[in-house]
Formats: C-alpha cells, structure tokens, sequence
C-alpha cells in the first residue's frame, strides 16, 4: 500500500413521496419475478446435471481399460476410455526473450502489474430537516494492478490520474505439443493444466538497463521500493513442468482419463449423455480418479442448491417489498411487517426449492422425489404451528 489521500462530499435530495417509493417498489417486483422464475429453472435443470454426472462417472468406471505401458500404442484400444498416469512432456521450452527467460513446461504465464491509483467509495444516507442526505467518503491508495483502472471514473481525478495503457502486456505461452508418453494430449486436456507456480528469478540478471530484477520481480522503476504511479512490475509463472529443472523441481506427473484415438487423446461420449475428459495432477488409480470427480460433482450440486434458494429467498423479499413500503409510515408496524416477511420468504423460498429438486428427481429416483417433495411441507407446517388458534366464540 502506498500513498492515500480521501475526501468528503454530501448530496441532499428530498425524502421521496408515498407515490415515488411505490413506484420504486413495484420496479423491485419485476426484478423479483425475474430472479423467482430463474431460482426454479436452476434447481430443476441442477438436478437432472447431477444425475446425469453421476449416471456418466458409474458408466466410464465400468468401462475404462487401465494403459500399464504408455510408452506403446495398441490400436485394440482405439476409441476406448483409457486411464493413464506419467510425466509430462513437450517438444521445445518457453521463452520470453524480453526478458531472457525460458522453462520446459506445458504453460508459461508473463503476469504484468502497474503501480496505480485506485478509489474506494464508502456512502451513508441520513435524514435531515426532511431531506435524505448522502455522506460518501472517497479515498485513493496507490496500490499494484494487473488491470487499467480507469480514472475519469473518479469523483475527483485532479491528482489522481492514471495512465491509459500498459507499456508491457501480460500474456500466457502454451506449449504446441503436450504428450504422456506416447500419447498427445487434447487443448482440452492442456486447458486443465492450470496449477500455476511463481518462478524464481534470483538466479537471474536484470534483463535491460531499464529494468531492475528485486525478489521475484522484474521492475520498470527507477526505485522499486517507492515507486511512483505508472511504473510496472512483472513477475513469471509455470505449470505442468516437463523436464526437471534445477532449483525449480521435477518433471509433473497427471493423470488421464479419456478416449484414445490412434495417438492422441480426447473427449469420450457417454451413454448417458456427459463427456468425460478428465485431468488430475499425480499418479491416481482409477478408482481414486472417479472418487473425486463424483466428490466434485457433489460439491457444485450442493452450490447451485444453494445458490437455487437464495435467489428465490430474494426474489420473494422483493416481490413482498410493497407491503413493506405500505406500512412504511409507521415505524413499530413496520419492523413487525419486515420480521414477518423475512420469516415468510425464508419458509416459501425452503418449501418452493425442496419441491422443485423433487420435481427434478422425479424422472430418475421417483421414490426419493416423494419423499423430498414431503419433506417441502415441513417448513410450511412448522410457520402454521407458531400461528396461535382463534377463540371459541
């Protein structure tokens, strides 16, 4: 972090009418819907992904033929699912010559950084003589960006003015030709070595007069330890190393499992309707491979489950938000509406989800769709529960 400057500004505007904030609210109710209508649509459309996941990894298992020698191609196993394990290999290393830099590895990835100013906002709104006030406080820090921050955007660009390009660019360098053993690895398959690692640059010299290597950086900067706006920083990362590499570490190992066909592999088709391409670094069985595709397929079902009920929960508050906007008028009403609100968006929003999941099962295990769709009630009968009941006249 570097310099930081703030200021104040205060903008006052009328306190808006019963008809105005009406408005506002029914503007919320579109949205609302919209975001109600989306909830169902990714709950129903989660659920069939899941089951066709798992549906997809169970048949790959039962047919993938394990490779012992990667080393040779056997056609018997043409257009067969295939598991393999083994190091990585690529035909030439990376350079950067801007920087006189080179590795044997599948990705090297040039990561460039520009010393900028950078504006943070922080607002709070209070009632005054009848007038809505606004008091926003704006601070700048100069701080290290991969990306242009664009300063006309500011409230107050005197002072903190940026430049509008980046004298060096970042970029990824991909390997043309990535093979395990015999076998030349899919750019779909290259895409999944991403398990980037900073290289070291102790080892060598500052590349240009210009240029000032301290710790893993190359500087553009007369004085990187203060450096002034607009001076840049890049530093060097790798992934998938193919060859062992003195002070950096041993070739990488992966893991495959896709279809072979002749020397290259690619995207299998399922049965049941995935495609399975799969990459995992280090030497994992074939049953270790599925285990964690299935436990990944678990961890964004249960993502998206959550995701499914909070933009209903949502879009319940803001289709309900007039009642709110109603009462508005009387502050001890008004919180009670706002408690009974929540509570009411929260019981629908469960109830709603868990029937939509169920309606999402239903195709594939109607036993537990029943049952989900049972469990849908609860919330509903637990809120009627708290409801106290009407005196015998």
């Amino acid at each position: 972090m570097g310099n930081k400057r703030e200021h104040v500004k205060i903008t006052s505007e009328q306190k808006p009418g019963f008809l105005e904030r009406l408005s506002e609210t029914s503007g919320g109710m579109l949205i609302g819907l919209g975001t109600f209508a989306f909830a169902f649509y990714l709950l129903f459309t989660n659920e069939g992904r899941a089951l066709k996941t798992a549906r997809s990894l169970d048949e790959g298992l039962s047919v993938v033929v394990p490779l012992d020698n990667i080393q040779s191609i056997l056609r018997e196993n043409d257009r067969k699912l295939v598991h393999l394990s083994g190091a990585l290999k690529t035909s030439k290393p990376l350079y950067d010559p801007s920087y006189g830099l080179s590795i044997r590895a599948v990705k090297l990835k040039r990561h460039v950084e520009m010393y900028q100013w950078v504006e943070h906002e922080d607002s709070k709104e209070y009632e005054e003589n009848g007038e809505v006030k606004k008091e926003t406080r704006y601070t700048y820090n100069t701080e290290w960006k991969s990306e242009l921050v664009n300063s006309r955007n500011f409230d107050r660009e005197i002072g903190h003015k940026n430049p509008s390009a980046m004298a060096v660019e970042s970029f990824t360098a991909v390997a043309p030709d990535v093979q395990v053993g015999a076998y030349f690895l899919s750019k779909d398959l290259v895409d999944k070595i991403d398990n980037f690692k900073q290289m070291s640059l102790s080892r060598l010299e500052d590349p240009h007069a210009d240029v000032i290597r301290s710790g893993d950086y190359f500087f553009h900067s007369e004085n990187p330890r203060r450096p002034e706006v607009g001076d840049l920083r890049v530093s060097f990362f790798y992934a998938g190393l193919s060859a062992d590499v003195p002070y950096v570490g041993p070739v990488d190992m992966v893991t495959i499992i896709a279809r072979q066909q002749g020397d290259r592999l690619a995207s299998y088709q399922t049965k049941s309707g995935d495609v399975l391409q799969i990459l995992h670094p280090g030497e994992l069985s074939v049953e270790e491979v599925f285990q964690k595709e299935h436990a990944g397929n678990s961890m964004k079902t249960w993502g998206l489950r959550g995701a499914g009920w909070l933009a209903m929960f949502v879009g319940i508050s803001l289709m309900t938000r007039i009642f709110h906007t109603l009462v508005d008028w009387f502050p001890v009403v008004r919180d009670l509406v706002n408690i009974g609100l929540k509570a009411f968006a929260f019981c629908l929003a469960t109830s709603l989800s868990l029937l939509t999941i169920s309606a999402g099962w239903l195709f594939y295990r109607p036993l537990w769709a029943i049952l989900i769709g049972l469990l849908a009630a609860v919330p509903i009968v637990i809120a009627r529960s708290r409801v106290p009941p009407k005196k015998q006249q």
